[in-house]
């Protein structure tokens, strides 16, 4: 019986693990060891399965975000959390798809700047609807300690920039237009799609050219996107339209590997805010494996010539 129950709950504890994380591989090696320690407990003692396994991947999320400290002031670069596709399990189960957002890259690194017991705290109730009691239980703190840690988390990320939290509903319209701009070849349109204060942030671990701080402004933005699509046009490049973290993206395929992916982010002026570029080709493996998330009739699917 342990395996029925836990396959049952696996989509949301691999989803709370992403939140917590950042990473797919993370959040894997986490429901992974949950998994072990759920088969090693006697059911019979358990009054809610479910409790116990969202105690049991909170504690170790709270465990691997201490050990990672370490490995993320010695990474190369921007860290990006790792892309999903829409159907990944990370992205969690049919209940969590009205809350796309809260997967977005924009929210992920806000959460990323909370302390782990405030993320943790935030995610549970905001996101999983566990009430304060349970929380409690979970983060070892009182009911009362628990709501100021998701107050504090609220306020938090209410001073976060709007347009890197939101996704207005033509984003995806956006992307078409980044592309069209892009294969052209004319920077000045490209520059018109771009937010004054646009943000381009790249991850390459270390093991793919980007760069390694933020850029910000869509002169220089357009510029350097200009820059490397020259570059890329010297090979075949195939360009395909997927959703990423719930966001309109873009897939960079050259012959038949996937060396980069771009997730768009829009403000209400229905201007492109962010771009988050990832090349760690660590991080793509995955996502080079999963079917693309647009029907054909929205893809674009170019040669660049």
């Amino acid at each position: 019986m342990h395996l029925p129950v836990f396959m049952e709950h696996r989509s949301r504890l691999l989803a709370l693990a992403y939140r917590m994380l950042g990473s797919r591989a993370d959040a894997q090696d986490v429901v992974q060891d949950a998994w072990l320690r759920w088969s090693a407990c006697k059911l019979d003692e358990l009054d809610q399965p479910a409790a116990y396994l969202t105690r049991i991947t909170t504690h170790l999320c709270l465990d691997k975000l201490r050990s990672a400290h370490t490995r993320r002031e010695q990474y190369i670069g921007i860290c990006l959390p790792e892309p999903l596709s829409a159907n990944d399990d990370c992205m969690g189960p049919e209940g969590l798809t009205e809350k796309t957002q809260l997967v977005s890259y924009g929210w992920l690194l806000a959460l990323q700047r909370l302390g782990p017991l405030e993320r943790a705290a935030f995610l549970l109730r905001e996101v999983f609807d566990v009430d304060y009691a349970e929380i409690s239980q979970i983060v070892q703190r009182s009911p009362l300690a628990c709501r100021q840690l998701v107050s504090r988390s609220k306020r938090r990320l209410q001073q976060e920039p709007s347009s890197l939290l939101s996704q207005p509903k033509n984003a995806e319209t956006l992307s078409k237009a980044f592309i069209a701009a892009l294969e052209s070849g004319n920077t000045d349109e490209l520059a018109k799609l771009l937010a004054e204060d646009v943000t381009y942030m790249a991850d390459g671990g270390g093991q793919a050219s980007a760069l390694l701080a933020p850029l910000t402004g869509a002169r220089p933005v357009s510029r350097l996107i200009q820059g490397i699509w020259k570059n890329a046009k010297k090979t075949q490049i195939k360009l395909q339209m997927q959703v990423i973290n719930g966001m309109p993206g873009i897939l960079f395929w050259q012959q038949d590997r996937l060396y980069m992916s771009v997730a768009i982010a829009s403000n209400h002026a229905e201007q492109i805010s962010a771009l988050y570029v990832m090349r760690n080709p660590n991080k793509l493996t995955h996502l080079a494996d999963q079917p693309c998330d647009l029907d054909k009739s929205t893809q674009a699917q170019r040669l660049a010539q």
